[in-house]
């Protein structure tokens, strides 16, 4: 990955992070209602790296290159299930738990294009 690409990966992981740290503060007390949100902010996040890397990926594989990623991180349903439903405390976790399971999958997405040799 040379500099430039990273930093234009650092630019995309982390506004989507941030989006979807929003997106699970938000809707922390609903359960699963966020990731009707965060899903699509994944799934265009995962749409750019492909770009940055000259990769050519379908809607459809980026929508599975997300599932696949996030299906290691169940972090975010536990954090879901435990203190979500707090008002205040589960908004927080739920943003922070949001937030870092993107940035997860963006970097294990951008290394996995990187290695491809864009």
């Amino acid at each position: 990955m040379t500099n430039a690409q990273e930093q234009r990966c650092h630019v995309i992981i982390h506004t989507a992070s941030a989006a979807a740290a929003a997106a699970g503060a938000g809707l922390a007390q609903l359960p699963c209602a966020d990731a009707a949100v965060i899903v699509p902010i994944q799934v265009g996040m995962v749409v750019a790296l492909a770009g940055v890397f000259g990769v050519t990926l379908t809607r459809t594989a980026a929508e599975s290159a997300v599932a696949t990623k996030a299906a290691t991180l169940i972090g975010r349903g536990v954090s879901q299930l435990l203190v979500g439903w707090i008002p205040g405390f589960g908004n927080a976790c739920n943003a922070a738990t949001a937030a870092g399971v993107t940035e997860a999958v963006g970097w294990a997405v951008a290394r996995d294009f990187a290695g491809r040799g864009g």
